[in-house]
């Protein structure tokens, strides 16, 4: 910056660089000033308008009276009227027509499926995963086992009523000691793997049908009806596949209480009623109903 003016009558800062670059002292023009006041002005007025100043225990309420709350409702009152509109027919559908005329109506069962999966991630997300792939300890809903049945109607009834599995703990009952409930995990992993003829195995075997584990497994490992009971001849498990977890189920069971509560280490296997806990629920567990049978390709 130069230490001498060459411009004194110019009306400069006498700040100057490369010789001649200068930075002057010109009022600005009138408009930038009559907009600069009324900023100042517009700074009152908002803070009068709307909610801004806060209080001790509060704040000012402003005199429009407006929060971002209710307007987010007045919005989205606006967007529920247009889907209203424009969506009505097929909700009628959906709320008149049976399930299965619904999932054979390929444009209502799209629908169905496009407006199920918000719904699906508020309410069945948590437990299921978001892609219906399932979390620990709770069952898969995108692949095609079904422990209750895997029909649409059934799928409705599972949402509407809810599930409580079941399963007698045959070491704590004492049907069974600790070797006993070791053969017959080991003779359940080798039916998964297809390996239940194994002459290995065969204690566990012989275990299985004295057990009675075969009344609602089946003879075979297989389920006789969707009575709740999983298929111990696939890789899908309910639970775990580690060994000491299938023991653990065996031994300590499903669902088994004691004294009215759950006993120690049984496993839990709740699914609630949602017929009081969804909204519109009538149509929204059927709009549920098909979204789960076309994650699993349903029965």
């Amino acid at each position: 910056m130069a230490q001498h003016n060459p411009w004194p009558d110019e009306g400069n800062t006498g700040h100057i660089w490369d010789e001649d670059i200068r930075e002057l002292d010109n009022p600005p023009p009138l408009w930038w000033m009559l907009a600069f006041y009324a900023g100042f002005v517009m700074i009152v007025f908002y803070a009068l308008y709307y909610p801004t100043i806060p209080w001790t225990d509060s704040h000012y309420k402003g005199m429009a009276g407006w929060t971002q709350v209710e307007e987010y409702k007045e919005d989205y009152q606006v967007l529920e009227n247009w889907r209203d509109q424009k969506f009505a027919q097929e909700e009628e559908q959906l709320a008149a027509l049976p399930l299965k005329e619904i999932i054979e109506n390929d444009e209502l069962k799209t629908y169905a499926v496009k407006t199920s999966k918000v719904l699906f991630g508020d309410y069945c997300a948590g437990c299921h995963g978001a892609g219906g792939q399932g979390n620990p300890n709770f069952p898969v809903l995108a692949d095609d086992n079904w422990l209750w049945g895997g029909k649409v109607d059934q799928i409705y009834t599972a949402i509407e009523k809810g599930r409580i599995g079941n399963m007698p703990a045959r070491g704590m009952m004492g049907n069974l000691n600790d070797e006993e409930v070791e053969q017959v995990a080991d003779y359940v992993i080798a039916l998964a793997n297809g390996n239940g003829d194994d002459a290995s195995v065969s204690a566990g075997k012989a275990v299985y049908q004295k057990g009675m584990c075969l009344a609602c497994h089946g003879p075979q490992g297989k389920p006789l009806a969707a009575n709740g009971a999983t298929n111990l001849t696939d890789q899908i498990w309910r639970f775990s596949s580690e060994r000491d977890e299938v023991i653990k189920t065996i031994k300590y069971g499903v669902m088994v209480k004691k004294d009215g509560e759950l006993a120690p280490n049984t496993r839990n296997a709740v699914m609630p009623s949602f017929a009081d806990r969804l909204p519109d629920a009538e149509v929204n567990m059927k709009r549920l109903a098909v979204y789960v049978h076309a994650l699993g390709g349903g029965q």
